[in-house]
C-alpha cells in the first residue's frame, strides 16, 4: 500500500526524530508541539497505554485529536493495547498517520493490519526485546513499518536494550526490509542514537533526551549531529 502523503514526507526524513509525547506537558499540549515544530521534529510519536496489555496507563483518540488540531506533522500512534483491533477506526478518525500495535498482542496481526490499511493508515508491527524476529516475519509483507522496542514495552527512562541493535540489522538484511520503515523506541539519546541509525533505524522516538533537557532546540541538534555520520556511513556501503 502506497504511504498517506504526510508519512510519505516522513519517510524522506533522514534519521527522523520523533518525540515521544508521552512525557511532554499535557496541560500546555498545543504550546509543547508548536514548540517541537519550531525546532525542527520530524513528526509525534504516541503512546498509548490500557494497564492491560502493559502496567501502565496513558491516553486515547481525544489527545491524538487534540494534536491533530495543532499540526499538520505525522502523528504516529504505537498501541501497547491487548486488542488493538478495536481502536483502529478511532484512531484513524481521531488524525492518526501510522498506528503500529504489538505482534504479542491478542488480536490476529494480519486482521489488525488490513484493518489499518483499509482505514488509509500506514501500518506497523512493534516487537519487545524478548521477542524474536520470528514472530514478525509471516506478517513482514502486509506492514509498512516495523518497531523495534529498545525497553520493555510501559514505561519512558528505561535503560537503552542493546539487543535491539542485531533486531534492527537482521531487518536491514532481510529482502522485505528494504520496502519498510525501521524504527527504534527506548532509551534513545546522544550515546544511544549513533549505534541505532548504524544498524539501521529510520525513524528515532525520543523521550527523556527531549523533554528532561532545558532546551529542545539544542537536544534535537545535537541528536541529529551525532546521528548524521553513522547515517551517511550506512548510505555510503548500499545499506539503506
Amino acid at each position: 500500500m502506497p504511504f498517506p502523503d504526510r508519512v510519505r514526507a516522513l519517510t524522506e526524513a533522514n534519521a527522523a526524530i520523533l518525540p515521544s509525547m508521552l512525557l511532554c506537558d499535557f496541560g500546555h499540549l498545543a504550546r509543547e508541539i508548536e514548540q517541537l515544530v519550531e525546532v525542527g521534529v520530524d513528526g509525534f510519536h504516541w503512546d498509548v497505554m490500557d494497564g492491560e496489555f502493559v502496567p501502565n496507563l496513558t491516553y486515547g483518540m481525544p489527545i491524538v485529536a487534540a494534536a491533530r488540531q495543532a499540526t499538520d506533522l505525522p502523528l504516529d500512534v504505537h498501541l501497547m493495547i491487548a486488542h488493538p483491533g478495536r481502536y483502529v477506526r478511532a484512531f484513524a478518525e481521531a488524525g492518526a498517520d501510522v498506528v503500529t500495535f504489538h505482534v504479542e498482542a491478542r488480536d490476529d496481526p494480519a486482521e489488525v493490519l488490513a484493518a489499518i490499511h483499509g482505514h488509509g493508515m500506514a501500518a506497523g508491527l512493534a516487537c519487545n526485546p524478548a521477542t524474536p524476529l520470528s514472530q514478525i516475519e509471516p506478517y513482514l509483507d502486509q506492514c509498512d513499518l516495523v518497531l523495534v522496542m529498545s525497553v520493555p514495552a510501559g514505561f519512558g527512562g528505561q535503560p537503552f536494550d542493546r539487543s535491539a541493535l542485531s533486531k534492527l540489522a537482521a531487518l536491514r538484511q532481510w529482502a522485505a526490509a528494504e520496502h519498510h520503515v525501521l524504527e527504534i523506541d527506548g532509551g534513545i539519546h546522544t550515546g544511544t542514537v549513533a549505534d541505532a541509525v548504524a544498524h539501521g533505524a529510520d525513524w528515532l522516538v525520543v523521550g527523556s533526551a527531549i523533554f528532561r533537557s532545558d532546551n529542545y532546540e539544542s537536544s534535537v541538534q545535537q541528536l541529529r549531529r551525532t546521528a548524521e555520520p553513522a547515517l551517511a556511513a550506512r548510505l555510503s556501503t548500499g545499506t539503506q
